[in-house]
């Protein structure tokens, strides 16, 4: 039977195609979205899209806006936080924040990806002894240049990347500086190498396997990773999305200003924080006002902005409304 005829046969009951019976009463209403600010450290699993994972979470808070604060692979797991509501504005310091990775390089193999999805493009029968990974790191600690893999978000004119190199064309990538503060060897058993790495923003971990692998003459490609930190967030601010399901979930949602915990901060009356609120600066007064340099600013305990100390003035550069369900300390 094609699908034309299925369409067109009639109902066992003889109605008309597609028509339907008598509701029962009115559909439910879906439930209003609500005003939910702060973040939610996830701890997201192996295979999940860090797409899917904000979806995961903003439904299990009914919030009304999500985002999250540097993507994470689907082969990777670990820490992927999660911004809801005005907490977004504060996705950037987040992002530009230190992180920190477990990773296992298997050896003998370089992929196209430079993981376990990509296809063999390099073999070796050499495995490194533990020593031998520990002697070459150093080279690749501090401020180094690192090739992009040809799988990645990076934009070329315009197309990522990986959407150029899935459609079959050449992809080159131009070195850029990256820094990384911290290699070190973990485990190794002669076919695979456990490393943790703690380092800045843009560095490819996949890369730097690509780049171990070459130097050592084995090859390598990474085949788990899981991210430990990004910027104040550590594993023990982790949770798993189960953990967000009823009314336990707000336990685990951090204020908005957990973000912005490398910045100074002060306290302000309530007409200073009316004025910024209004986009207008304000003059910081006292001993403790920083002289200059980027603050954010609470009044009655309450996240106001985050702006530019300037001549003793508060210019502000971000405002928050924080009404709804807020994180709390």
């Amino acid at each position: 039977m094609n699908d034309d005829t299925a369409q067109n046969a009639p109902s066992p009951a003889g109605r008309p195609p597609f028509a339907r019976g008598p509701r029962s009463g009115p559909r439910p209403d879906r439930p209003k979205k609500r005003d939910v600010n702060g973040w939610v450290i996830l701890d997201k699993g192996v295979g999940m899209t860090s797409t899917h994972a904000v979806a995961l979470v903003k439904r299990a808070f009914n919030a009304k806006k999500a985002g999250h604060a540097g993507t994470l692979d689907p082969l990777a797991s670990g820490l992927l936080p999660i911004a809801l509501g005005e907490a977004t504005k504060t996705v950037p310091f987040v992002m530009d924040g230190r992180k920190a990775y477990r990773f296992t390089v298997t050896w003998g193999v370089e992929t196209d990806t430079d993981d376990t999805e990509g296809r063999p493009v390099a073999t070796s029968e050499a495995r490194p002894a533990r020593e031998a990974v520990e002697a070459v790191l150093p080279r690749f600690v501090g401020t180094i240049e690192q090739v992009p893999p040809r799988y990645s978000a990076i934009k070329i004119q315009g197309e990522r990347a990986y959407d150029l190199a899935r459609d079959g064309e050449t992809v080159e990538l131009a070195a850029r500086p990256v820094e990384i503060d911290h290699l070190a060897v973990v485990e190794h058993d002669g076919e695979r190498t456990v490393i943790e790495a703690q380092c800045g923003k843009g560095t490819y971990v996949r890369a730097l396997a690509r780049d171990l692998g070459r130097l050592l003459g084995c090859y390598g490609h990474v085949s788990s990773l899981r991210r430990t930190r990004v910027g104040p967030f550590t594993e023990a601010d982790a949770c798993a999305v189960t953990a967000l399901e009823g009314d336990d979930g707000l336990a685990h949602l951090r204020p908005v200003e957990t973000a912005l915990a490398e910045l100074e901060s002060v306290t302000i009356s309530r007409d200073m924080a009316m004025r910024l609120m209004r986009g207008q600066p304000v003059i910081l007064r006292g001993r403790d006002a920083p002289a200059e340099g980027r603050i954010f600013a609470t009044c009655n305990g309450v996240l106001v902005a985050v702006g530019d100390v300037e001549r003793g003035e508060l210019v502000p550069h971000r405002v928050f409304h924080l009404g709804g369900a807020q994180g709390r300390n």
